[in-house]
């Protein structure tokens, strides 16, 4: 039985239970089967990447502000491509923390599996933005190189470099740590961003010397630098988070969530076993085979082990649905039905 579920297998409506017994309900649902004994299944997750998007929201745009101050006194493209990206990266926390509040909405009648899916959308959001980013660095580059101009106040534009990849740095760490903590791709790869942005920062920093030591070209080589830097994190972010779109998984994921299940037991073989992720939270669908002479309760018993050993095992927050069969009656129950994927196997 899934977390979210009632006992039928239907979604909870959320005016079907009221007052103590309804409260006492919805925590039953998010601990599933009442067994797990950790306060993982408690921990509201959704709120922890809420705060993390508030925290990196506060800190990018006040960098951002500042080097806007200074890009007018020197003139640099290198300080303003920076600024730019640090403008960018500080509202890509915007649809990032709308995504988080909306997963954190209970399932509907509509929306049978929740919200969490908006934190994915999200993602590819912050993955377009990237990608507009680099295209403006490079134009502004190139522009440069066309009509020259030389650095104001090179030493501002050093300390301000600097500056920019201390902050960016230190969002980046935050963004990435606290997304691995909740297991949010969308999140790490704000914090991704947030890195490419101390990338620039020190090309500014680049620039500002070359402008000390004479070199006009130093500055719009520097953006150009910069915006291969982007395009290169770019491949490995875009790829998780299509990924995920796609519903993959990792492999060590899934041979992992299997092995747990072989080791309840009373299963005999784990039969299907599909994985996949909406926002931060691992949904699992499973089928196994148990001895056709057990009773209903006995499978049932089973089901609930299962469900319970993915949660307390996996440091993932898992919403699973588990299937009993009958050993030697658990092939497809239709002929149309998706071919099984056997561990076993």
């Amino acid at each position: 039985m899934a977390a979210g579920e009632s006992d039928t297998g239907r979604p909870v409506d959320d005016h079907a239970t009221s007052g103590l017994s309804g409260l006492v309900d919805r925590f039953r649902h998010l601990a599933p089967h009442d067994h797990d004994n950790s306060d993982r299944a408690l921990i509201d997750t959704g709120a922890e990447g809420v705060r993390a998007t508030k925290v990196s929201l506060v800190g990018l745009g006040i960098t951002a502000v500042l080097q806007a101050i200074l890009v007018a006194f020197t003139g640099s493209v290198a300080l303003l491509s920076d600024t730019l990206h640090n403008l960018t990266d500080a509202l890509t926390a915007i649809p990032l923390w709308i995504a988080f509040s909306v997963g954190r909405r209970a399932p509907t009648k509509r929306f049978t599996y929740g919200y969490s899916r908006a934190e994915d959308l999200a993602g590819i959001v912050i993955v377009i933005a990237i990608a507009v980013s680099a295209g403006a660095v490079a134009w502004e580059s190139i522009q440069r190189f066309i009509e020259p101009r030389d650095i104001s106040f090179p030493e501002w534009v050093i300390a301000a470099g600097i500056i920019g990849a201390l902050g960016n740095e230190a969002v980046a760490r935050y963004r990435i740590r606290a997304g691995k903590r909740i297991h949010s791709a969308a999140l790490i790869a704000d914090g991704v961003h947030a890195r490419t942005d101390a990338y620039t920062s020190l090309s500014v920093v680049a620039a500002g010397v070359g402008s000390l030591l004479g070199w006009s070209w130093a500055d719009p080589l520097a953006g150009l630098i910069v915006a291969a830097m982007i395009l290169y994190l770019l491949r490995s972010t875009a790829a998780r988070m299509f990924g995920r779109i796609l519903d993959a998984v990792d492999p060590e994921l899934f041979e992992r969530s299997a092995a747990i299940i072989r080791s309840v037991d009373g299963v005999e073989r784990v039969t299907d076993l599909r994985l996949r992720w909406a926002g931060h939270r691992l949904h699992a669908m499973v089928s196994v085979s148990v001895d056709p002479n057990m009773t209903v309760k006995q499978g049932h018993d089973i089901a609930l082990q299962v469900s319970e050993d993915l949660t307390t095992v996996l440091p993932y927050a898992v919403y699973s649905t588990v299937h009993v069969d009958p050993v030697g009656f658990d092939a497809p129950h239709h002929a149309n039905e998706h071919p099984r994927l056997r561990p076993e196997e």
